[in-house]
């Protein structure tokens, strides 16, 4: 997908193309990302009048190619996932052994919308690296009004060998309706992660809506060095846009 690289005080400007896989999470890892309370998941909203209702499809994430390690196995099912053989045939014929069923080409197709990247923002303060990934949800009437709601992924990576720990964030919301709000808060989501060495990265996913039906996001995650000080690491701005394509939402997701 695009990147887009933004420059301080100039506008966006296209970069290079990077790939990112949908992955489903092997059931077995689980117990050593449940701290992260469900983030691996994506979500959606329901196709009825509830305007609150989100949905989640657990174990279910996005990875960059570059971080991506090559492994082969001879299990028939090398991944335990609920939706594992429901998407994929084993055939050793195929190199890896495995095709899609029906199942999992028909549910693409339908679901499409809240499951393929667009652009991709990423800026490195201080060798700390943010990157960004905006998914737009759709819309909802409320109270005579329409709230647009999008995803928002977020990884954090650690380029250097220091350890740090992410303290606060500092967001900064624009909705093309005019209005300018400022969230200040502890951590995200509920967590002050860790970013060593050892464990260099932290990604999680949350969630905006505005009343129109476009906007920015932009802001600075405040990271504590091990002596005590402080410094800020700058977050990409990125646009909330809104598809003018009527959509559906997800189905398929019960056999």
């Amino acid at each position: 997908r695009n990147e887009n690289v933004a420059g301080h005080g100039s506008k966006e400007v296209k970069g290079k193309t990077h790939t990112y896989y949908q992955v489903l999470i092997d059931a077995r890892d689980c117990p050593h990302i449940s701290q992260r309370s469900q983030t691996e998941a994506v979500t959606f909203l329901a196709n009825h009048d509830d305007s609150r209702a989100l949905y989640a499809i657990p174990g279910l994430d996005y990875v960059s190619h570059e971080d991506i390690l090559p492994y082969s196995s001879t299990d028939q099912v090398p991944i335990q996932h609920e939706l594992f053989e429901r998407f994929l045939m084993y055939d050793q014929t195929k190199v890896p052994p495995f095709v899609a069923r029906d199942t999992l080409c028909a549910w693409q197709e339908k679901n499409h919308p809240w499951l393929e990247l667009s652009d991709v923002h990423r800026e490195t303060t201080e060798n700390i690296r943010v990157t960004v990934i905006p998914f737009y949800m759709g819309m909802r009437e409320a109270q005579n009004s329409h709230v647009y709601w999008w995803r928002y992924c977020i990884r954090l990576e650690n380029l250097d060998s220091e350890v740090v720990q992410l303290r606060e964030r500092h967001w900064r919301i624009f909705s093309l309706s005019g209005t300018l709000e400022t969230v200040r808060g502890r951590g995200v989501v509920g967590r002050e992660p860790v970013l060593s060495k050892e464990q260099p990265a932290f990604q999680y996913s949350s969630h905006v809506s505005l009343q129109a039906s476009s906007g920015h996001m932009w802001g600075t995650f405040r990271f504590e060095r091990p002596d005590g000080s402080h410094f800020d690491v700058r977050i990409p701005p990125f646009s909330l846009e809104s598809n003018k394509d009527e959509k559906t939402p997800p189905s398929g997701l019960h056999w």
